[in-house]
């Protein structure tokens, strides 16, 4: 047994300063040298933070565009799904209604030219993104609202859609929200 307890207390110590030392304090150099250096990419407004580039927020006000519902309420700290499959019965009743309160605020346009992504929750809760069409089903709503022309909605929409390589085309809900309230 002694044979076996003098390497196995060495290996623990070097493992333990490896993997809980070094590779974490590794990690966090590494993260400096990303965009926001590692403390997430902060989005102000009148100079003052109102959010993170890669959070979701709830926006329900007629004059933003809205993002996905979040499960979690947007809560960061604790991010998740419902856990709810597509046969749910609560699950359906709760799309139902989200179908209904975005055809209440969008009445310009029908069921099926809403995009899921605004009545289904993402898997974190968490997601800043929506597609070009989320945004132009909420185009005219917004316009409306902020009594600025359709045109220069669609521009800020398209101002603000990001190609992806690797991914599918999206739009910062935060960054765009942000862009509305600085026409003014």
């Amino acid at each position: 047994m002694k044979k076996y307890l003098l390497p196995s207390i060495k290996i623990t110590i070097i493992l333990s300063i490896l993997f809980g030392g070094l590779f974490p304090l590794a990690l966090a150099c590494i993260a400096k040298l990303a965009p926001g250096k590692g403390d997430g990419v902060k989005v102000t407004y009148n100079g003052k933070v109102v959010g993170y580039e890669l959070i979701g927020q709830k926006f329900t006000k007629d004059k933003y565009f809205w993002g996905r519902p979040s499960a979690v309420d947007y809560n960061a700290a604790g991010s998740g799904g419902s856990n709810r499959g597509p046969s749910n019965p609560e699950y359906l009743k709760q799309v139902q209604n989200r179908i209904d309160t975005f055809l209440v605020h969008n009445p310009t346009i029908t069921k099926s030219e809403i995009p899921a992504e605004l009545v289904t929750a993402s898997g974190s809760g968490l997601d800043p993104n929506i597609s070009p069409k989320g945004a132009a089903v909420q185009a005219a709503r917004v316009a409306k609202v902020r009594n600025i022309s359709l045109e220069k909605v669609n521009e800020l929409i398209t101002k603000h859609t990001e190609h992806h390589t690797l991914g599918p085309t999206t739009i910062n809900l935060l960054k765009l929200n942000v862009a509305l309230d600085e026409l003014k």
